[in-house]
């Protein structure tokens, strides 16, 4: 996890990381593209970004970063709100929520939360 190396491709970022920490991140990008099959992969500040609709911008992305004792997804701040009960044992920021990679990932929640994201694009 080199911070200061420049990937080309989500598959070069998710190759320098860790196994657990990569296989974390998959699952991660399984659930958005579970609910999101056309969703358009890039970087984004250096790090894995998916993009819900053509051509989105930032507020249109769904980010993840992988971290030594976790993975990092980035829903956007009104995802975060919404689901703040939920998330609750978890830690979080405004836009983010940390999930430590020693346990599972709650999939349902966050396929939840990628869905609740694309409702509010729609709307």
């Amino acid at each position: 996890m080199n911070d200061k190396k420049q990937y080309l491709t989500v598959e070069d970022y998710f190759n320098d990381q860790p196994e657990q920490v990569k296989n974390a991140l998959i699952m991660l990008k399984d659930c958005i593209l579970e609910v999101v099959p056309d969703a358009q992969e890039l970087l984004n500040y250096n790090i894995p970004a998916y993009s819900l609709v053509k051509d989105g911008k930032r507020d249109k992305q769904i980010m993840m970063a992988g971290y030594k004792k976790h993975v990092g997804l980035y829903p956007h701040p009104t995802t975060m709100e919404h689901f703040d009960k939920e998330l609750s044992s978890y830690k979080k920021g405004k836009g983010s929520v940390q999930f430590p990679i020693d346990q599972p990932l709650p999939k349902e929640l966050i396929v939840r939360m990628v869905k609740y994201r694309m409702e509010l694009l729609k709307s």
